[in-house]
């Protein structure tokens, strides 16, 4: 989980020439001299860029590390240059470490220097997020083309949530850099970042042929890039700057790791179960199972990424079961808690904000949503969440009653939160807008009955059409028919909508007013409302006195609307049943299937100590994987969820911090069972 609870912006001074100048550590973002020409000089020409990108072959993927994003100035000249030398399918992910980042204004006004970069500022500025927490921040530029990670943290800190685990012995099995600009603020000015901690991270995030390049020349730089098994070489800086550094890890140093000094029942780190040792599929080819919100979007983030993917649907068009809903919200539930559930809900919300700025018109509406404090509880919490969201207006807003009532158009009464970036959504036109690629073949009427492996290859229902090396089972509840994931603690939850005809007053609502329920402006000459949670309920027909509940739920945020419908039949009124999939924790379950033997077998000492001293590593089948488990929350969930396993599968750096990559883990319930003695 994030390590503090609030940021800090970078506080900067301008120059008689523009530049941005910080006030903390008395130093400049870029060089007076060219800032421009200083970034071309140092990292893309010294880390040999153009050459490398050249012999890139089609859809591979090149993943760049820098530390202190800044002005972004480094990112923006590495685009430039990666459309003018990459292979058109290949892929360029950036990822940046800033523990002080700018305001979107001062980026604006740093930016403005560059005017060559035009094309590309105004798409970053566009996708600058709101920075609330430390944590992670993934955007995407030209259908995937470009990805950028930025992280909010300490350099040291930030680039060790990259890592597989704090454990020595497998913390370097993870995703790899290929090539770092090691920028910030110099040693001189701030000697905290070039820390030890920063120099073993880089070395663990490192292969054999990552280069690296910096400004700097200082001893405490080329010390620390050879004790991380750098060769390095001393070449002219850029200007006035006598020398700089460039460096190569000719030989991946091997894990020497002693844990003699520790009792064997014991081990200070972390039990290795999420390590997942499995590599990627040489064929990038993947089934898909279920044509909902899960499979689209995870479809989507595949074929952005080279893959073939064939999407298999049961039913005769696509998104007919949870995800069939004629209105959704984007909605996630802010909390002013450190833990796993609020961290993911805020990373999720802003991702899938991002994901669908230049949808909505194919999909929705982006009308702004208000969530009311109906209750106490609720007024609690919207107090709790000021202090942390308070300078955060461009997510979500505080406003009272009267506000409200002119942003919604119609009466309110209640104080709120009001996401002005976010909207309703139509389900149904988003899974058909994703799987609209060239790369996207959809098989429909077809029933998954039976998934197994023959031959290093997955097929379902025995039909050789049906084969590929990748599998992701995203059908919702009905997971649970297939024989490998039984033993996952997924459940079901009945829920079910009204559709209200709208009338001369609720024809003035503009936003989506959520409450115990949510009701929005009207789509297709019908409102929407809803849904009931009805648990251990199986039953599909339409009842009566759910269409009750869900009217009563307007009573105290729309009292005036509520009396436009008394008179309606409830038994006559129209509506939809769908079953959500959720999970104990009520957070999704994406990633690899677990081997439930294999790790009940792997991991059994946890059964009589959690702190075991356990050196394996998890156990998981190859090529399958799973993303299911999204409750209610279904629009704000899948973008961010399917962007994490798409990750997981072509072996990227993950947009989540591994901390709470893990708490989605499939195997995180065999694990818990474990500890707790139940299997």
């Amino acid at each position: 989980m994030s390590d503090s609870a609030s940021i800090g912006h970078a506080q900067l001074q301008w120059d008689e020439d523009g530049q941005p100048v910080s006030s903390v550590f008395g130093d400049v973002y870029f060089s007076r001299a060219n800032g421009l020409e200083e970034t071309r000089h140092v990292f893309l020409q010294h880390n040999q860029l153009s050459e490398r990108w050249q012999q890139l072959t089609a859809g591979e993927h090149f993943t760049i590390a820098e530390t202190g994003f800044g002005s972004g100035l480094n990112f923006l000249a590495a685009w430039q240059l990666w459309l003018n030398t990459a292979p058109a399918s290949a892929q360029l992910h950036f990822v940046s470490v800033e523990k002080f980042p700018l305001t979107k204004p001062d980026l604006q006004r740093a930016l403005a220097l560059w005017p060559e970069l035009d094309e590309f500022i105004a798409q970053l500025l566009a996708a600058y997020p709101t920075f609330v927490d430390t944590g992670f921040h993934r955007l995407s530029f030209m259908d995937g083309r470009i990805r950028l990670t930025l992280i909010i943290n300490d350099a040291a800190t930030g680039f060790a949530q990259l890592l597989a685990t704090p454990h020595p012995a497998f913390a370097s099995q993870c995703a790899k850099i290929d090539a770092w600009f090691l920028d910030g603020f110099a040693p001189s000015k701030n000697p905290q970042m070039w820390s030890d901690a920063l120099f073993t991270a880089i070395r663990q995030l490192s292969h054999t042929g990552t280069t690296a390049a910096t400004f700097s020349a200082a001893a405490i730089v080329k010390q620390g890039l050879t004790l991380a098994g750098f060769t390095i070489q001393k070449v002219p800086g850029f200007g006035r700057k006598r020398e700089m550094v460039k460096a190569c890890m000719e030989q991946a140093p091997a894990i020497n790791y002693q844990d003699s000094r520790q009792p064997r029942s014991y081990s200070p780190y972390p039990v290795p179960w999420t390590i997942n040792t499995n590599t990627v599929a040489e064929k990038k080819h993947a089934l898909i199972i279920g044509g909902g919100l899960a499979g689209c979007t995870s479809a989507r983030a595949l074929a952005e990424r080279g893959w073939e993917i064939t999407l298999v649907e049961r039913h005769a068009t696509l998104a007919q079961e949870a995800s069939g809903n004629p209105q959704g919200v984007l909605y996630a539930k802010l909390s002013p808690k450190n833990e796993a559930q609020a961290e993911f809900n805020l990373h999720a919300l802003q991702f899938a904000q991002q994901f669908y700025r230049s949808r909505w018109n194919d999909i929705g509406e982006r009308c702004g949503v208000l969530q009311l404090a109906h209750c106490e509880s609720e007024q609690q919490l919207h107090q709790q969440l000021h202090e942390k969201f308070s300078a955060a207006d461009e997510l979500v807003q505080f406003v009272d009653a009267a506000q409200a009532t002119a942003i919604a158009g119609i009466t309110l009464t209640q104080s709120a939160l009001y996401f002005p970036d976010a909207g309703w959504i139509n389900p149904r036109k988003l899974c058909e807008t994703l799987t609209d690629h060239p790369a996207i073949k959809i098989i429909t009427d077809c029933a998954a009955l039976v998934l197994e492996q023959r031959d290093d290859n997955w097929q379902i229902n025995n039909n050789p059409e049906l084969r590929a090396p990748v599998v992701i089972i995203a059908n919702a509840s009905d997971a649970k028919a297939f024989a490998l994931t039984q033993h996952l603690p997924i459940k079901s939850i009945r829920g079910q909508i009204t559709y209200l005809p709208p009338t001369d007053a609720s024809r003035l609502l503009k936003t989506i007013v959520c409450s115990e329920g949510y009701i929005g402006p009207a789509a297709n000459n019908q409102h929407c409302t809803g849904a009931t949670f009805n648990l251990k309920d199986e039953t599909r027909e339409l009842r009566a006195e759910d269409h009750r509940t869900n009217l009563e739920n307007l009573r105290s945020p729309l009292p005036e609307l509520l009396n436009e419908w008394r008179d309606l039949a409830l038994e006559n009124l129209p509506g939809r049943v769908a079953f959500r999939c959720t999970l104990p924790d009520y957070l999704p379950l994406i990633g690899a299937v677990p081997d439930e033997h294999a790790m009940l077998e792997n991991f059994a000492p946890l059964r009589k100590n959690a702190r075991a001293a356990i050196h394996k590593t998890g156990r998981y089948h190859s090529g399958l994987f799973i993303n299911i488990g999204h409750g209610s929350r279904g629009l704000a969930y899948t973008p961010l969820c399917a962007e994490l396993l798409a990750a997981q599968i072509n072996q990227e750096t993950l947009p989540l911090p591994r901390e709470l990559a893990n708490a989605l883990n499939p195997a995180r319930f065999l694990i818990r069972d474990l500890i707790k003695n139940k299997r």
